[in-house]
């Protein structure tokens, strides 16, 4: 299906690894031309490297996404060099393990501002160029805002705020033709998570145990699935869907764990 993305210029977040990554190589297939918009100027360069020997137009920005001027400055950037957004990707993240027992104040908040203020800092930063363009939002978000985890207060928090947020802008921004969508993540396997489940004691055996919840083929998601979605929700082929919570998963979220293995 030809998405009609060439030249769209779209900004990623935390887009130089995992999801992020996988959502700026998708992108760059469809000649469109992704920003990756990243705290770490060696990964940015590896992906954005990369990009360019394959002949793709793309650009990176350095930016703490948790400092708001950092925000100002990383959609500047963009206008200043292309001078137009088409689309913004929300991804970058992490859960950080700020529980309710063992959290503070402190932790708390500035968990809110590593997983869910840049969302909106970043959605308001663009909204003049998407306002012009017609653009469309897509914020990533996660599995925990539905089912809970244990000890991740702050990452469950944001990711609720994610979804809310999904459906307020796309209420707020429908006079002015945006669209606003969220992919919902729940066991997709990224350096990220590999980092996390490394942690853990006998890795192999927790990965297995969790694969064998998912009910479809008991596996996890790639970025790849992940991404290939993302990019139909940015493009005009769908172009009367906004509002919406999409769960790339596997059925994980909402089909019974009983099922596996049929």
């Amino acid at each position: 299906m030809e998405l009609n993305l060439k030249d769209k210029v779209v900004i990623v977040t935390g887009g130089a690894k995992g999801i992020g990554a996988g959502i700026v190589k998708a992108l760059a297939a469809e000649a469109a031309i992704p920003v990756i918009v990243g705290r770490n100027e060696q990964d940015n360069m590896l992906l954005l490297d990369e990009l360019q020997n394959a002949g793709h137009i793309a650009m990176q920005v350095i930016a703490e996404l948790s400092d708001p001027a950092q925000c100002v400055n990383a959609v500047a950037q963009v206008m200043a060099r292309f001078g137009s957004i088409d689309g913004l990707v929300n991804n970058a993240g992490a859960n950080d393990g700020v529980g309710l027992e063992h959290g503070s104040y402190q932790g708390f908040m500035d968990s809110l501002h590593k997983n869910v203020i840049h969302y909106y800092l970043m959605a308001q930063e663009a909204l003049p160029a998407l306002k012009a363009s017609k653009g469309a939002i897509l914020n990533i978000s996660s599995k925990v805002a539905d089912t809970g985890q244990g000890g991740t207060s702050a990452y469950a928090a944001a990711n609720g705020a994610r979804n809310a947020l999904t459906r307020e802008w796309a209420v707020e921004l429908l006079p002015y033709g945006i669209r606003v969508n969220a992919v919902i993540v729940a066991e997709c396997f990224t350096p990220l998570y590999q980092t996390w489940i490394n942690t853990l004691p006998n890795p192999e055996a927790q990965l297995k145990s969790i694969t064998q919840k998912i009910p479809l083929g008991q596996r996890m998601t790639t970025a790849e699935e992940i991404a290939n979605t993302a990019i139909f929700l940015l493009s005009e082929k769908s172009s009367h869907t906004t509002g919406q919570l999409l769960y790339v998963d596997g059925g994980y979220v909402h089909l019974d764990r009983a099922i596996r293995g049929t």
